[in-house]
């Protein structure tokens, strides 16, 4: 019956006719008027870029002035003559009549500046687009005057700085021919709204009288005739005459309706009538699927869970029986909720999830990295988890156990009681911290156990570890502020691109391939921000002149100047800060095989900071911090 049911909708649906009726190219480009600011844009005006030309008159193109994001009403529409632009202040379309003044007077109007001036041409209208409308006066700008010139005439000054400009009406203007200091004047004619008032001493009546403007007839086709008859006004660029473009098709001078009246609605009542029948016949026919449908898709929901529930499953017993022992103990997602209290105490987040402190049976504290934006069907998520609990060293963090049941997954560490590297080097607004509380003796001893950390995940171990995302926030320091490093691994089962210094190789071949070096930058870029007390990329930064430190130190190096660093006490805090600048820059040498191992790190750290050179310059500014976004601000240290 369901069947049948179908087949009887899909005929129906294919036996519905597809409406024929179609609106004119033209007639469709150009029913929706522009609106530029205020103003409504019609024919016989068109705003160049917005509207195609067919919809306007030849010699009335327009441009849209400002406005630009949320000021939209700002906007005002521009109009060329005699090589200036007017702004256009009212279009009336029933008297066709505009009221325009100069773009450059205006704008001497109101900022008193008297650069540009004579950039103002002698307004001519084309007599075949506008004339001034009646009632209209003419007044003649002159400037570069000399003062007692200028004097003469206190009713028709206006100020300008410590000089004036003269706007002389039409009637006095000729009077003054044959002065020689009236010759040495540069002139303009601007045509005003006479409404009284320049005969006022005062500069404003004046800037008031210029200010309005000046009214305008425009002379185009007779636009009436075509828009009582339904049409809109449009010109043809091919026989250079005005047509009426209608709903059909073009017409010279109006729509001619007598004709296409029973034609339209016949052709409304069709569409009406076939949306209605689409959208009955479409309601019945998702009604069916969904029925039809309904268990089967909660059928295989079900089964396809089942299936992902039981593969996983299978994943971590087959990794259980092939890696025994485990050095890690496995604990259920109820047994996390409860060492957490139900997550309750959040101690930060971080790119691959969310830390909780915890606490175990026998009152051990903990750290619950909870994972999130995996990747994989947990296979790799169990072949890290193996890789990390082998690791073993003073420097790196110990993993004391996992948990992996169903989507959820989380790593249970030991507890760092005084957090994250980051928040002792970038954080100025919490209380005893920064480079007075930690020293710089404390830094040195920082770096150096980082140091360490790397140089065993990349030599120590069973097998080579490369972490790929080196920063302070992995960072973990323990009571006694020995640096442990956390989050190796986990770059490759997480879906992370945030990376935060990335070394050039790693996201262009070009630069070489992807090693241990890679670690040796991030570990450099680290450096030089626990060396500056800030960070090196700063995306929130608004001085344009702050600048990308490494490149801001290397010039003070070669230049034997002072750095300029924070809680520099003593020469043994210099030298140790000189120690670690010149350690960072070798680090982050673009090329990989300039950058030293992490042995020949420590072996620098360790050393007299006499022995050191300085290193090449590195040639790049910073590395993009994701491939999403390559857009750097870059900071210095003050």
């Amino acid at each position: 019956m369901n069947q049948n049911l179908c087949i009887f909708i899909l005929i129906f649906l294919l036996s519905s006719e597809t409406p024929a009726f179609a609106v004119d190219f033209y007639y469709q480009n150009c029913s929706v008027p522009a609106i530029c600011g205020r103003q409504i844009i019609s024919f016989p005006f068109y705003i160049q870029g917005r509207q195609q030309d067919f919809c306007g008159y030849p010699g009335f193109q327009l441009s849209c002035h400002g406005g630009a994001g949320n000021d939209e009403e700002e906007a005002y529409p521009l109009l060329r003559l005699s090589g200036n632009d007017y702004i256009i202040h009212n279009i009336s379309y029933e008297s066709q009549t505009l009221v325009v003044s100069n773009a450059l007077l205006s704008h001497y109007l109101n900022n008193s500046a008297c650069t540009n001036l004579s950039l103002i041409h002698n307004l001519t209208l084309p007599n075949d687009q506008f004339k001034l409308a009646p009632n209209q006066d003419q007044f003649f700008l002159l400037y570069n005057c000399s003062p007692s010139f200028v004097v003469s005439f206190p009713k028709y000054k206006i100020g300008c700085n410590n000089t004036s400009v003269l706007a002389l009406p039409r009637q006095i203007y000729p009077k003054l021919g044959g002065l020689v200091e009236f010759e040495k004047c540069g002139s303009s004619e601007v045509a005003v709204a006479h409404g009284g008032g320049y005969g006022n001493d005062e500069a404003a009546g004046m800037k008031e009288v210029l200010g309005r403007g000046f009214k305008m007839k425009w002379l185009a086709g007779d636009c009436s005739r075509c828009q009582r008859s339904g049409g809109l006004c449009g010109f043809n660029y091919t026989t250079h005459h005005f047509r009426c473009l209608c709903p059909d098709r073009t017409h010279a001078v109006l729509c001619r309706y007598d004709r296409i009246w029973p034609c339209l609605v016949h052709r409304i009542r069709h569409r009406i009538g076939l949306i209605i029948r689409c959208a009955v016949a479409g309601l019945i026919f998702l009604v069916v699927i969904v029925c039809c449908l309904r268990r089967k898709l909660s059928s295989y929901r079900f089964l396809f869970f089942w299936k992902k529930q039981n593969q996983n499953h299978k994943i971590v017993e087959a990794f259980l029986r092939s890696y025994k022992p485990l050095q890690v103990r496995r604990y259920s997602y109820v047994e996390v909720k409860n060492m957490t209290n139900s997550f309750k105490e959040k101690l930060g987040r971080g790119g691959y999830g969310a830390v909780y402190k915890g606490k175990l049976r026998d009152g051990c504290l903990v750290a619950v990295k909870v994972l999130t934006k995996l990747t994989g069907d947990g296979e790799e998520f169990m072949n890290e988890v193996a890789a990390i609990s082998r690791t073993s060293h003073v420097n790196v963090v110990t993993l004391l156990g996992f948990c992996f049941e169903g989507s959820k997954r989380a790593l249970i560490y030991e507890f760092m009681p005084n957090g994250s590297l980051e928040k002792f080097i970038f954080d100025s607004n919490t209380p005893n911290i920064g480079h007075d509380h930690l020293g710089w003796e404390a830094l040195d001893q920082i770096s150096l156990g980082i140091a360490r950390g790397l140089e065993y995940l990349h030599r120590g171990c069973n097998t080579r570890i490369l972490h790929f995302d080196i920063k302070p926030h992995n960072i973990l320091l323990d009571e006694n502020f020995t640096p442990k490093i956390s989050d190796f691994g986990l770059a490759k089962i997480c879906n992370r691109r945030e990376y935060c210094y990335i070394a050039p190789e790693v996201f262009s071949r070009n630069f070489g391939n992807v090693s241990h070096k890679s670690d040796v930058y991030s570990y450099g870029m680290m450096l030089s921000e626990m060396v500056g007390g800030r960070r090196n990329i700063d995306a929130e930064a608004e001085n344009t002149s702050e600048i990308y430190f490494p490149h801001w130190i290397y010039k003070r190096l070669e230049l034997d100047e002072e750095l300029g660093l924070q809680s520099v006490a003593n020469e043994e805090d210099k030298a140790r800060a000189r120690k670690m600048i010149i350690v960072s820059l070798w680090c982050i040498q673009t090329d990989p095989s300039k950058r030293p191992a992490m042995k020949e790190v420590i072996d620098m750290l360790e050393g007299s900071v006499d022995s050191l050179q300085i290193p090449p310059k590195p040639y790049l500014s910073s590395p993009p911090k994701s491939p999403a976004d390559s857009s750097t601000t870059l900071v210095s240290i003050k």
